[in-house]
């Protein structure tokens, strides 16, 4: 009976949804820009089915983009720009490294503790994965690390670019599924700081077994001695990140109004240290621009897309099928954890997000999940795909660096993958985890 009645909601799709499907699977496929992909999707997806005006395609360019949201995304892009230019980052690891030398797997836990630094300035996984590969990968070999597991390391740290705030995968989805930027952050600050913690446990329990690097003996008075030296090196390095922090938890600023105070300040910071000069500019503008370059047409494209797959009843038959097939809410939510993660392994995320969070959100609504909890664990379960292959960007990023075979980096970063995986399902069974900061 269950069975007949959804089938009653269920919308008959035909041709003219499975060939533009095809299309944009083709030409993926064939390494077409994802942007032009869905773009081509879109428009075959109109003129097939003739539920939508083709005309909304040149509309949805402009107001796909027409969010005031959206100018944090390079604005925290050359945030991360200027950090590594200037030296900054350098600071993070200062005081990560004088945080943790008194422990086995000391520098080990130093780049895992940087990266999470870094990735709440930047909101990029790449970006992470670049800078402090640059600066860890070397001295970790020289620790005793064996360099794959040195770069699958760094790989599985900068997952926290997206997952802790500031993203830029929440505020693509926050603008997908109407929902705000800065409760999205605040809601995901303890699923970031525990992602964190997973990645560090695992790097503790791997060196303990197989004593890659020994821990400096240290007293209290002494390592106390190192943390302030650290620290009065470096503590104004800690200004950009606590005024993200405390302008969007305060509520005081918006994403956008914190963005564009973190690279004022970055800027100002460069100048008066002599490591930033006029001449730097136009260099960090073209880098920046190219990773926004690959973002915002992604997510122009993607408006057209939705209306037209909302249009078709895409989503209602997307429900109704996968509740027919399996009805425990339990069981659903492994099925949208093993989407995301599949999702993950051969997409970017921000394609993922603007073609899966409009087709799983009312799935996630019929068993009765918030929506908060929805985008965290969404945004958490893409964040494993940085490190599986056969996409892996963050492999790809310092395989890159090092010359080192994506294949050995990925066989070392599974043991990271499955602590990750740990907390996707912490997340999406225990609401509190994502909810807790917003009561």
């Amino acid at each position: 009976m269950l069975w007949q009645q959804m089938q009653q909601g269920a919308v008959a799709l035909d041709w003219t949804f499975y060939l533009p499907v095809a299309a944009f699977l083709l030409l993926v496929a064939l390494a077409v820009p994802v942007w032009v992909a869905i773009g081509a999707a879109s428009v075959m997806l109109l003129t097939a089915s003739q539920v939508l005006p083709l005309s909304l395609v040149g509309e949805g360019l402009f107001s796909g983009i027409d969010h005031f949201a959206l100018t944090a995304i390079p604005l925290f892009i050359l945030t991360g720009d200027v950090l590594v230019r200037t030296g900054l980052s350098r600071k993070f690891l200062d005081v990560a490294e004088a945080l943790t030398n008194w422990t086995r797997g000391g520098f080990g836990s130093a780049t895992v503790l940087v990266c999470g630094m870094f990735s709440a300035i930047s909101g990029s996984d790449a970006a992470g994965a670049a800078a402090v590969g640059r600066m860890t990968i070397e001295r970790l070999v020289e620790s005793g690390y064996p360099r794959p597991y040195a770069c699958a390391l760094v790989a599985a740290g900068a997952c926290t670019g997206i997952l802790i705030p500031p993203s830029i995968a929440y505020i693509v989805i926050g603008l997908v599924l109407g929902i705000s930027a800065s409760t999205l952050f605040k809601a995901a600050l303890i699923p970031g700081v525990l992602i964190l913690a997973a990645i560090l446990a695992t790097n503790t329990v791997l060196n303990r077994r197989h004593a890659w690097e020994q821990g400096h003996a240290l007293s209290l008075s002494e390592w106390l001695a190192n943390l302030g030296r650290a620290l009065a090196r470096g503590w104004y390095a800690f200004i950009v990140p606590g005024v993200i922090f405390w302008g969007i938890f305060s509520g005081r600023l918006t994403p956008t109004e914190a963005g564009a105070s973190a690279v004022t300040i970055t800027i100002a910071m460069g100048f008066v240290m002599g490591t930033l000069k006029l001449a730097d500019f136009p260099s960090m503008m073209v880098s920046s621009a190219k990773v926004n370059g690959v973002i915002v047409p992604i997510v122009a494209m993607s408006l057209p897309l939705a209306q037209a797959l909302s249009a078709m009843g895409v989503p209602q038959s997307f429900v109704y099928t996968m509740t027919g097939f399996v009805s425990e809410p339990w069981m659903l939510i492994l099925v949208m954890i093993a989407i995301l993660v599949a999702a993950g392994c051969v997409m970017e995320t921000t394609p993922n997000i603007v073609i899966l969070a409009p087709l799983l959100k009312p799935l996630a609504d019929e068993i009765g999940m918030n929506e908060i909890q929805f985008c965290v664990m969404m945004i958490t379960a893409l964040g494993v795909g940085f490190i599986t292959p056969p996409l892996g960007l963050n492999l790809f990023v310092v395989s890159g660096l090092t010359g080192e075979s994506v294949l050995r980096i990925s066989a070392r970063a599974v043991p990271f993958v499955l602590f990750m995986l740990t907390v996707v399902l912490l997340i999406a069974f225990a609401p509190a985890v994502s909810t807790l900061m917003l009561s």
